[in-house]
């Protein structure tokens, strides 16, 4: 019997290794991410070039670029791969969910301390045989994998335009004090009276949302230390290094000479749950979707 596609369509060996190129910086890197020797690599690339009758790479470029062609087509190949995963899922899942894999990205603590553990837990009890896995990273880098089809669900900042969402909460920015500090014992804190203490910059997931914040309220933070670490920060403030402005939710309840105080003005970001498209997730995803919708309900 012929194929539908005739005796000379693309391999989805030779689809893989294209997908995988376009999120590369070199041809080698690319293949060796799905196990390609260089010079197979090479040799599956040109066979894909010549099955298509265009050339997919620009080899004139100072690193990887895909021609106007392959740009062309890169979101063909997603589609297919995507709708690949689809069927699988589906098939996997067709007694009831009992099987199947859903990757979940996570931005940072918000996501990771508050908002995830309660709906993976609930999930976990409801579909015991779905293996859950988390990948934390950035929040544009979860946007990046959630289009190339690596994460179905991703946490992230809203809003997203390009993506359908579901807001989870709201995430207040918070003053980060010492105990003892002369701030400390105001019931909130007006943002420009942070001016007059050194300040330890967050460089995690709300380190925009603070800028901007001391840019409304015309302050100048007095920048002492940049940290990257949420306990680093705590620490820091402990031990007398300065005050911090972070998000709540990515805070422990309680952290042993510290106290944290609202901002007046209140300055918050919304946080979510991103897909690309809730109406074609797999089984797994749409019951993990539906399952945070309800949550959301009942709140």
């Amino acid at each position: 019997m012929t194929s539908p596609l005739g005796p000379n369509a693309p391999t989805l060996r030779q689809l893989e290794l294209f997908l995988s190129l376009a999120a590369s910086d070199g041809i080698a890197s690319g293949g060796s991410k799905i196990g390609m020797t260089p010079s197979t690599t090479s040799h599956v690339l040109r066979a894909l070039e010549t099955t298509l009758g265009t050339d997919l790479i620009d080899r004139n470029a100072p690193q990887l670029e895909l021609t106007h062609a392959g740009q062309q087509i890169l979101p063909h190949v997603r589609d297919l791969f995507a709708a690949m995963h689809l069927i699988q899922a589906t098939a996997g899942a067709s007694a009831g969910l009992n099987s199947g894999m859903l990757r979940l990205g996570s931005f940072g603590l918000s996501s990771s301390l508050q908002l995830l553990p309660p709906l993976l837990q609930r999930f976990r009890q409801l579909y015991p045989g779905i293996d859950v896995r988390v990948f934390e990273k950035a929040d544009g880098e979860i946007e990046q994998d959630l289009i190339e089809r690596r994460l179905e669900i991703g946490v992230v900042t809203l809003p997203k335009s390009n993506f359908d969402t579901l807001q989870l909460a709201e995430d207040e920015l918070v003053a980060v004090l010492p105990e003892g500090h002369a701030l400390a014992a105001e019931a909130a804190i007006d943002i420009r009276h942070l001016g007059r203490y050194p300040l330890i910059l967050t460089h995690a997931g709300s380190q925009s949302l603070v800028a901007k914040m001391f840019a409304r309220s015309d302050t100048a933070p007095k920048i002492s230390h940049e940290l990257t670490q949420m306990l680093s920060i705590l620490a820091f403030v402990q031990k007398g290094e300065g005050i911090s402005v972070v998000a709540s939710l990515a805070l422990p309840d309680a952290y042993p000479g510290v106290v944290y105080r609202p901002l007046l003005p209140k300055t918050a970001r919304r946080v979510g749950l991103a897909c690309l498209n809730e109406n074609r997730l797999s089984p797994a995803a749409a019951a993990f979707w539906k399952q945070a919708k309800t949550s959301q309900r009942k709140k």
